[in-house]
């Protein structure tokens, strides 16, 4: 028999698929990472096994702990998932303007969600961040998972994610192009990738008002952070699994430009995913507009597009925030 033990199994694995319809006047090939297929709809279902599993193996969590973190959504729904089938309770912060359907699904696995003030600074003690592990600090029998900062994330796109990749395409990966929310999937597969075939390009694709974009050209912030309505991408910190050594360049985006190509994605390859995985498009065909010589270029399908049914797929929430013209 054919049978998994939990659906802990399903994630990870994830299927490469070639977008034929959305650019079809270039003569590169763009290939995208389904990780929306895992079982909690999101790329971060990856660390989100690793970080609890890691936790238990270091004696970090134990029978009846509690798992807290601080998340814009999709780690949240990976680690209730999980606790809900480990068996461990689960406390989400987020901040308020992440999607009424992920709040909603995170609080459907069992979990608690604590909802945070958008803008504040990350060292704001009102920040997600702050409450998150403050939160940590006062709770017996809790672990802090703590995405950003802790190595075991950058780890596990290292062995797992890259490794996919390069076999799915034979190595033949000219660009790899995506956000960072953690750093840790653009850091991970870097390395990785860069092992395999040095003259790889990395690139970051960074929305505007986030600071990521600064520090890797600049080291330093240039532009305050500024409010920006993409979810799960770009940062007004910097966490420590954002690796620049392993980025090669690094490209801005608008919430505008990555709305709109989210919305082509459903209509042209019928890809229902969330505007976390049409951002880093806009970069690449930015780049692949200016090469002739053809070239594969490679992104994420980072998570799901139903939990942004009140947004990028509401032509009232676009209206209202100026991003769907007439």
């Amino acid at each position: 028999m054919q049978v998994h033990s939990s659906v802990l199994d399903l994630i990870g694995n994830t299927p490469m698929i070639e977008l034929k319809n959305i650019r079809p006047d270039l003569p590169h090939r763009f290939f995208a990472k389904a990780e929306y297929l895992n079982p909690g709809g999101s790329v971060k279902d990856r660390i989100c096994l690793e970080l609890i599993e890691k936790a238990e193996q270091r004696g970090d969590l134990k029978e009846g702990g509690l798992v807290i973190e601080a998340t814009s959504g999709n780690t949240g729904i990976g680690l209730a998932l999980i606790a809900a089938v480990k068996g461990y309770g689960c406390k989400i912060v987020m901040p308020e303007k992440m999607s009424k359907e992920k709040i909603d699904l995170i609080r459907s696995f069992g979990a608690e969600v604590i909802l945070t003030p958008t803008g504040v600074a990350a060292d704001d003690p009102r920040s997600h961040y702050s409450v998150a592990k403050k939160l940590a600090a006062d709770t017996p029998n809790s672990f802090y998972a703590n995405q950003f900062h802790n190595p075991d994330n950058f780890e596990t796109h290292y062995k797992t994610t890259a490794p996919e990749i390069w076999q799915q395409l034979d190595g033949k990966v000219d660009y790899l192009i995506h956000g960072a929310g953690t750093g840790g999937t653009i850091s991970g597969c870097g390395k990785f990738l860069k092992e395999k075939k040095p003259d790889v390009k990395i690139v970051l694709a960074d929305p505007v008002g986030s600071i990521l974009h600064d520090l890797f050209h600049y080291k330093e912030i240039r532009e305050e952070p500024k409010p920006y309505l993409i979810e799960g991408i770009g940062e007004d910190m910097l966490p420590e699994n954002v690796r620049f050594e392993y980025i090669d360049d690094s490209m801005q985006f608008t919430d505008k430009e990555a709305m709109l190509l989210c919305r082509e994605l459903l209509n042209k390859e019928g890809l229902f995913v969330g505007p976390s995985s049409a951002a880093p498009l806009c970069c690449a065909f930015r780049i692949a507009e200016k090469i002739q010589e053809p070239k594969n270029f490679v992104t994420f399908l980072c998570d799901n597009g139903d939990r942004y049914l009140s947004k990028v797929f509401n032509d009232d929430w676009m209206r209202e925030n100026h991003l769907l013209e007439e």
